[in-house]
């Protein structure tokens, strides 16, 4: 029998690489974490494949030593490679005598002293936990926290701190990496859940900025669509022309010194009427963060545009 008789092709052998939507013809974005279509929101891939080496040994190979070990934790202070001692049971299981407890807990109170020595380092560990509080209640990634802390220890070393809040320069940072990775997430949602008020966060955002020469891309309308059009519960096909309504107002007067957030809004209303879809003006203002007037306004330069 010949080889091409049984021989089965692989899963990427047949699918060849495209960037557009199979489902809508739309553009494909890939960021850190996943591939979604802009168009209709499709998530075509949510797992990266990591071409580092794998970090496994194992007794009968001679493997580098220095491969073997978990990977640093950006978001802890001490990058995760410290100690942790126990508490009741020894390292078989068996039961630790009261006498045995004490000492141990006599060892982790000193520990967790040395653990953070310096003043650098109890900050470290204070805004960190404030970074991981914020990513949380945003509903990020991983990703996005880690690099968040990279931030915060990178505006540390250049001694950005001095004379400013810590809880500033923690919001700033997370803002910071919202803008670098393109999500659309507004400076009120951060100070929402930040232990400081807008104006702080977007002064703090400034420093970083000035700087560290952040690499952040202008805002523009189109991201923030999908995220309005989840929270509405519209159909793909009202986000879609919602979509292709920002694209063309990029080209307009609309896409210079207007609010990015209001004229998503407008673009998801008018794609509303388009279609036969009810789009409420004062739910787009809440899930948006800007006035029904300013929808308004701009759905009207839009309309006298198109």
């Amino acid at each position: 029998m010949a080889t091409r008789d049984f021989y089965t092709k692989a899963f990427d052998e047949d699918v060849q690489p495209t960037n557009t939507c199979p489902e809508c013809d739309g553009r494909i974005t890939t960021n850190t974490h996943e591939t979604v279509c802009d168009h209709c929101g499709l998530i075509l891939s949510d797992q990266a494949i990591d071409p580092g080496p794998e970090w496994r040994s194992f007794p009968e190979d001679n493997t580098d030593p220095e491969r073997t070990g978990e990977p640093l934790t950006p978001s802890l202070h001490d990058h995760g490679l410290s100690t942790s001692i126990g508490q009741y049971r020894d390292g078989k299981g068996c039961a630790l005598s009261r006498r045995k407890q004490r000492q141990l807990r006599r060892l982790r109170r000193e520990h967790g002293r040395a653990r953070r020595s310096s003043k650098r380092e109890q900050n470290q560990v204070r805004e960190f936990y404030e970074i991981r509080r914020i990513i949380s209640a945003l509903d990020l990634g991983t990703s996005i926290r880690d690099q968040t802390c990279a931030l915060f220890r990178t505006a540390q070393n250049q001694d950005l701190l001095r004379g400013r809040s810590l809880e500033s320069i923690a919001a700033g940072c997370v803002y910071a990496v919202c803008r670098c990775s393109n999500l659309p997430r507004a400076v009120s949602e951060i100070a929402r859940y930040a232990q400081c008020d807008e104006h702080t966060v977007l002064h703090a955002y400034s420093v970083l900025n000035r700087e560290l020469g952040l690499p952040a891309p202008p805002r523009v309308p189109r991201l923030y669509v999908p995220q309005f059009a989840s929270a509405l519960n519209l159909p793909p096909v009202v986000r879609q022309r919602a979509v292709e309504l920002t694209e063309q107002a990029q080209t307009t007067d609309l896409g210079n010194g207007c609010n990015p957030s209001g004229v998503a809004a407008a673009c998801l209303e008018l794609a509303g009427r388009e279609t036969g879809v009810r789009v409420l003006q004062c739910e787009l203002a809440e899930v948006s963060g800007v006035t029904a007037v300013t929808i308004r306004k701009n759905r009207d330069a839009l309309s006298e545009v198109l």
